[in-house]
């Protein structure tokens, strides 16, 4: 998905919010403020979101001198998540369709994303999404596709949805014990999303194989994936890519059986899908 003139005012807007967050003294909140004016003047048009914004993120975090700006936020991210496991567990048991609310407790997760513009109370979020129908509905697709499928790449997306991701796998191995699952994430810190190190802190281990992708960037961009991680992710009979940055990444690529999974957060996703602001999706990618 191409990079649109009001995904600009976002970017930006992220880089006053880590100043805000990381309290930033005033001399490098004016040196950040500078170069993100700057540098969002040279985006190529013809590239994504998040292949435009890595290099402003990773020039960020030069100038603060730390290696992974949100560390802190994404290791609270994933400890206020812990204390809902009980709720969805809750959901899980008593649902008529596991698999169903299993891929729900997976789409509330992603309202976890200091990114978004839009702020959410999680208990709350939580409650509605189990109430809230897809508004794009392809999960008999991807309970069919998974019938057959040995091999899962699991697409993460931000430090604290993990928590949910490890419940949704954990029910897709219970109900089709001959898939391995492998879980993707980025290849080194980039705002919050979800590191190796993340990852094995919460355990993703015990369901799943964490696989550095080797990318650097918001959302899963394939010409900068590692050899290891390539070979993977092209042999996979299913891919479940959660987030909208994997989709600003992957939604125009066709061939692939990739199933997207998010809440739509901004409008110009909501425009590419052909959903509102605030829906759930679970949609397949072009054959």
């Amino acid at each position: 998905m191409k990079i649109q003139e009001r995904c600009l005012d976002c970017i930006y807007d992220q880089s006053k919010r880590v100043c805000h967050l990381l309290h930033v003294n005033a001399e490098k909140a004016g040196a950040i403020d500078a170069l993100a004016k700057a540098m969002i003047k040279t985006f190529d048009m013809n590239q994504t979101p998040p292949n435009n914004a890595a290099p402003l993120y990773e020039a960020i975090a030069e100038i603060l001198e730390v290696e992974d700006l949100y560390a802190q936020f994404k290791k609270e991210s994933s400890q206020k998540a812990q204390a809902f496991i009980l709720l969805c567990q809750s959901h899980l048991e008593k649902a008529e369709d596991i698999f169903l609310v299993a891929t729900k407790t997976a789409v509330a997760g992603n309202v976890i994303d200091l990114a978004a513009v839009m702020l959410y109370d999680l208990e709350e979020e939580l409650e509605k999404i189990y109430h809230t129908p897809f508004a794009i509905d392809e999960v008999s697709s991807l309970r069919q596709k998974l019938e057959t499928t040995t091999t899962l790449v699991y697409l993460a997306d931000n430090a604290g949805e993990e928590i949910f991701d490890k419940l949704y796998i954990q029910t897709i191995k219970k109900l089709y014990p001959h898939i391995v699952v492998y879980y993707f994430v980025r290849g080194r810190p980039i705002i919050n999303d979800l590191t190796y190190k993340d990852a094995f802190a919460s355990k993703m281990d015990e369901v799943a194989i964490i696989v550095d992708s080797g990318v650097p960037t918001p959302g899963l961009a394939l010409e900068l994936m590692n050899d290891h991680a390539r070979s993977i992710f092209y042999k996979a009979e299913c891919i479940i890519a959660k987030g909208m940055g994997n989709y600003e990444c992957l939604g125009e690529t066709k061939g692939l059986p990739i199933f997207f999974l998010f809440k739509v957060k901004c409008h110009v996703v909501a425009n590419a899908v052909g959903a509102k602001l605030g829906d759930i999706v679970c949609q397949a990618s072009h054959p």
